[in-house]
């Protein structure tokens, strides 16, 4: 077996047992869940821009608060269970093939691990404010001011890390070359970082998000590899593998949102993981849709501040075709294959950029 066959097992057999180990302990998160009746205890009454969210109320409003928040938490704990069960196999068996499937690895994988924990568990304390239906706003929950500079300083710390302990200093643009950028390293993952968090929003639908990033991390997967970083790689791919399971769930009608310990953790991690594959340039081609959600509530701020009249019934994007009447299945699996021929094209370009023809 040559060293590449067997990498590619690996990425693959891990993210097969990450979605099976997921995939068999959801039903007891589930029932923790309803047990403990963690939704939101009141609907979202405004909408971003102040005004009352008419069109989203009469989408979403019973639903908001009769199905869980946190299922992110499949996620979060079904990545940690996996990460440290081969890296304890890999002590216990340490002359054995299965001391090869370890993939925790202080080059590739320490630092997106620990900004996938750090950013869940903040998210985790924003869902435990709105279900507690405690914070700032109506509906609990922390501000958006608290959660941008906490996103903001996981950005900070990061590109720190990036530029002085690894001495990152260079991004690659496809077709133009590489570029040294010094010390702007660091804003620029700070603006990255904030800018791929806001695509967060994506969570607003019976399985939208779920399938979003498993296309993205699954793109990531495959770039991973082809730089020969087969522990990232196979770190995105336990990531897909869980996501896949919790789409299992997620699918309409849900059983459980995945919340700020979702998002939050995921785009974070997704920046780290950019930045490690030198990945930055396609990184808005790959997450297409979520620069789509993003921008779609952008447009709609600026003309209702500006032309006094909206652009769309109801943002994210994916409550305006709510609106026009698509059934809310149909906007879920439409944007899933938009989502899929995005990370297709941004794996290819990656590619591209990767050889000098």
């Amino acid at each position: 077996m040559t060293l590449l066959v067997f990498n590619f097992i690996k990425v693959l057999g891990i993210s097969a047992v990450a979605s099976i180990i997921a995939f068999l302990w959801s039903p007891i998160l589930i029932d923790f869940l309803y047990k403990h009746k963690l939704w939101k205890k009141s609907a979202r009454m405004k909408a971003i821009s102040g005004e009352d969210a008419v069109v989203f109320n009469s989408l979403h409003k019973e639903r908001e608060v009769s199905v869980p928040r946190m299922g992110g938490l499949l996620i979060l704990i079904t990545t940690i269970l996996v990460i440290f069960l081969f890296y304890f196999l890999s002590f216990i068996f340490p002359d054995s093939l299965i001391a090869n499937f370890n993939f925790l690895s202080r080059s590739q994988t320490w630092l997106p691990l620990f900004i996938f924990v750090i950013a869940s568990l903040f998210g985790l304390l924003d869902d435990i404010l709105v279900v507690s239906n405690l914070g700032k706003y109506i509906g609990g929950g922390l501000s958006f001011k608290k959660r941008l500079l906490v996103v903001a300083l996981l950005g900070l710390i990061s590109g720190i890390w990036f530029y002085y302990k690894l001495g990152f200093d260079v991004i690659t643009i496809t077709l133009l070359g590489q570029f040294s950028i010094g010390i702007w390293y660091i804003p620029l993952f700070i603006l990255v970082m904030v800018a791929t968090w806001s695509g967060g929003i994506i969570d607003g639908l019976d399985g939208l998000s779920g399938g979003a990033f498993a296309s993205i991390f699954g793109a990531f997967t495959i770039i991973a590899f082809s730089q020969n970083k087969f522990d990232l790689a196979t770190f995105c791919a336990v990531i897909t593998g869980t996501l896949f399971a919790f789409l299992w769930f997620n699918i309409p009608p849900a059983r459980f949102y995945m919340s700020e310990v979702g998002t939050l953790g995921l785009t974070a991690t997704l920046s780290v993981v950019a930045f490690l594959t030198d990945s930055v340039f396609v990184l808005p081609i790959i997450a297409g849709l979520l620069v789509l959600e993003v921008s779609s509530v952008i447009i709609q701020l600026i003309s209702k501040k500006f032309f006094h009249k909206k652009v769309f019934l109801s943002t994210p994007i994916h409550h305006h075709f709510e609106a026009i009447g698509w059934p809310a299945h149909k906007v879920t699996m439409r944007f899933w294959v938009i989502g899929v021929v995005f990370a297709i094209i941004g794996v290819v370009i990656k590619l591209i950029s990767n050889y000098n023809f």
